[in-house]
């Protein structure tokens, strides 16, 4: 795989890192507002950071949270937990 694979995915792994830790800080402090915004933002980039993925590398998400290309794309290896 090119060296942009491993650095997408490592972005990727970033924004969602954050992202569980936002979820549970705000399981306990539900009302704090600059936390929400920051939660929704980085739900924002996650989304466009996988999009992009997808683009370039085909389906990261399973269980139809990504689509498939023709033929079926999910054979093709590594798959995303494999890296």
């Amino acid at each position: 795989m090119p060296a942009s694979y491993y650095q997408l995915m490592e972005k990727i792994q970033a924004v969602d890192f954050v992202l569980v830790d936002l979820t549970l800080y705000l399981d306990t402090h539900p009302e704090d507002l600059e936390a929400i915004k920051q939660f929704n933002q980085k739900a924002m980039e996650s989304k466009q950071l996988k999009a992009e993925f997808e683009s370039q590398f085909g389906p990261l998400l399973q269980y139809g949270l990504s689509y498939s290309s023709y033929p079926w794309s999910w054979k093709d290896t590594p798959w995303p937990w494999q890296v």
